[in-house]
């Protein structure tokens, strides 16, 4: 007869099985171990991380500190000090309270502890490997406690594996920090990554805490909220809408000092806005609410970070309301003209603009400049935040130098005449009315390859380009008509242009009279330092003056006016970066994807004639001009016999 099969697991398997749902990398040891320092009453917090937390996560605080019974009794799943009934879920005011964090990081760490109360000689030093504790004695430690963990996962290699390198970790651990240091605007707080001090925060006020773990200049880009009901306590800042960015990622709620993601709340932000947000552009917010611990149920989800509101309409149109009282009071109105072109990229002023005899005066003519070396030097004009600034409308071209061949054999590809029309051309003898048929070559190169036989297409002004809804050229063949798409071609021939700039490691560099200085995030700043050389092939001169500020000497020689430095480089990083997350691109690719994006012409805007045939040729000249970077077609194709079929009589 079989034996039983149920039975109890181990506790150390059953903590390493928790631990899949409480740590699931670094990030998550370091958000429990500071609330653990928040929670005991420290004031002064140091945080110290090696190899993005993978090596040594290390906590130091100055808070209560423990007896050497709840030194060893932490570590044991559901031992906490925070509840102690189930009527205690309903009015949580500390950060934890499950009782899981330490058990789940002692099995699958090397975790060390020492901690000591006021009122103790002596402290407590304990070792524990993988739930096995190897040491337990008294020590002489300063007050409060010290917890360093060492070596995350050491004894599960299949989730070790599965970590990121250690730049993402360290963002993250990043992320979470950023998050408790908001919370807890009045403690004091170092973070150490790798031996050196990223962060040194004085206790202070909310808004001396963003400016401190943001940027200097941040001070100027905010607008206080303030709003106080019987139901919940409103309080925070909000970023004046011409300093919003497309990627996310300062943007936060914190309820009862706890962070929370919500998307209900962040719709209330966005809606409150209205229409002074470009497109995709989501501006900075710190918000924290108050309330009855009693609305709420923290208890959702391990992390803490989801939350259910006892009525959530209502928090919903508080915030909505409080967030547009602040934009009236405050004055706030965009600083930009919206019906403007949205280019992220490197130009209000679209770049390397062939078409010399449609720009504003004030204008390079960079087209004219190919060839001509790099001694030229630039003088940006001054940044504006009128409204009424114009915008060019010409799109962001390639110079010749970058598109050397004809590339006939697209040509070839695209200008095939069906069977059917042959035979009716073959049948015309006597003169026409009809247009003529000249033969056309790209206007980027006046000699046609040998072997390679051009094409025809109508040159008379009836069958000119034409854009419909400012987005798609219409162009007329000899076997039907193409339709492109301007944005997606664009994107298209830039990208196979910084390709080859990368490629060859140089790029015609032109100097700024007056270099530009941006001061970016801390995490941008590693970002940038490590494309740097790329960067540098690409035309740009940059040299880091101090910490967080780096000086733009000279930019792409065939690049208009960039606008706002701090801008540009913001969106550009951004972008970057989400490519290198989702997308998975090696470094060189990504940059040459994402500058084509952001530099690119844009849905909406209009060209004229010339720019549409420049742009129909310099695509026909590229490698592949069928599909955009991303995988979009860049045209398709509809013959005479496919519109024939369209247009005869049913049945």
């Amino acid at each position: 007869m079989a034996g039983d099969l149920i039975k109890l697991l181990p506790d150390a398997i059953a903590n390493q099985i928790a631990a899949g749902e409480v740590v699931q990398r670094p990030a998550s040891a370091v958000k429990e171990l500071l609330e653990n320092a928040i929670d005991a009453g420290g004031d002064r917090i140091q945080l110290v991380v090696k190899d993005g937390g993978k090596t040594l996560i290390q906590v130091i605080d100055n808070g209560k500190g423990m007896s050497p019974i709840d030194a060893r009794l932490c570590f044991e799943r559901h031992a906490t000090s925070k509840i102690q009934k189930a009527d205690d879920l309903f009015t949580i005011k500390t950060m934890g309270f499950r009782g899981e964090a330490l058990a789940s990081i002692a099995a699958i760490a090397q975790v060390d502890l020492k901690t000591r109360r006021a009122e103790d000689e002596l402290g407590t030093h304990i070792i524990i490997e993988g739930s096995e504790v190897k040491l337990q004695e008294a020590c002489a430690c300063p007050k409060g406690t010290s917890i360093a963990v060492k070596n995350l996962f050491f004894n599960v290699p299949a989730r070790r594996k599965f970590l990121k390198s250690n730049p993402v970790e360290a963002r993250h651990v990043r992320d979470e920090f950023q998050r408790i240091a908001l919370a807890y605007h009045e403690i004091f707080f170092s973070v150490f990554n790798d031996g050196h001090e990223i962060y040194h925060l004085k206790s202070g006020n909310i808004k001396q805490r963003i400016v401190g773990l943001m940027r200097k200049n941040y001070s100027e880009r905010l607008v206080p909220v303030k709003e106080n009901t019987n139901y919940l306590k409103i309080s925070g800042f909000i970023g004046k809408p011409e300093f919003a960015r497309k990627s996310r990622g300062e943007q936060f709620f914190f309820v009862n000092n706890r962070f929370i993601k919500s998307s209900l709340l962040h719709t209330a932000v966005l809606e409150a806005y209205d229409d002074l947000l470009q497109k995709d552009f989501v501006p900075l917010y710190v918000i924290y609410i108050e309330m009855d611990p009693a609305r709420l149920d923290v208890n959702v989800h391990p992390t803490k970070q989801e939350i259910k509101f006892e009525d959530e309409q209502i928090v919903k149109t508080f915030i909505n309301a409080a967030v547009k009282r602040a934009l009236s009071t405050y004055s706030v109105t965009p600083a930009i003209d919206f019906s403007q072109e949205v280019n992220l990229g490197f130009s209000k002023q679209p770049a390397n603009n062939p078409f010399a005899a449609n720009k504003p005066m004030k204008s390079v003519d960079l087209s004219s400049r190919a060839g001509t070396g790099s001694n030229r030097t630039y003088t940006p004009r001054e940044k504006t935040t009128s409204s009424k600034t114009p915008s060019s409308s010409s799109p962001v071209m390639p110079t010749n130098k970058y598109v050397e061949r004809n590339n006939t054999k697209n040509w070839q590809e695209l200008f095939k005449t069906s069977d059917n029309f042959k035979m009716e051309q073959q049948k015309e003898q006597a003169p026409s009315n009809e247009p003529k048929y000249a033969t056309v070559q790209s206007s980027l190169n006046n000699k046609t390859e040998q072997g390679h036989a051009t094409k025809s297409i109508r040159t008379d002004s009836e069958f000119q380009p034409f854009q419909i809804h400012n987005r798609y050229i219409i162009y007329h063949i000899k076997s039907g008509i193409i339709m492109m798409d301007q944005q997606a071609a664009h994107e298209r021939i830039l990208f196979e242009k910084y390709l080859k700039c990368l490629e060859e490691q140089k790029n015609n560099s032109q100097k700024l009279m007056f270099p530009q200085k941006v001061q970016l995030s801390r995490e941008d700043v590693q970002l940038l330092r490590d494309i740097l050389p790329e960067i540098g092939a690409l035309g740009y001169e940059i040299e880091e003056e101090e910490k967080e500020v780096f000086s733009i000497k000279g930019i792409p020689f065939d690049l208009g006016d960039i606008g706002d430095y701090e801008q540009t480089f913001d969106s550009l990083l951004a972008q970057f970066r989400d490519n290198a997350q989702v997308l998975k691109l090696d470094k060189r690719t990504n940059l040459a994807q994402t500058m084509a994006r952001h530099s690119a012409i844009k849905s909406g805007k209009k060209l004229s004639d010339k720019e549409m045939r420049a742009l129909i040729d310099q695509l026909f000249a590229c490698d592949k001009p069928y599909i955009a970077p991303n995988g979009r077609r860049t045209f398709i194709t509809q013959n005479l016999n496919e519109l024939d079929k369209q247009f005869k009589k049913k049945g």
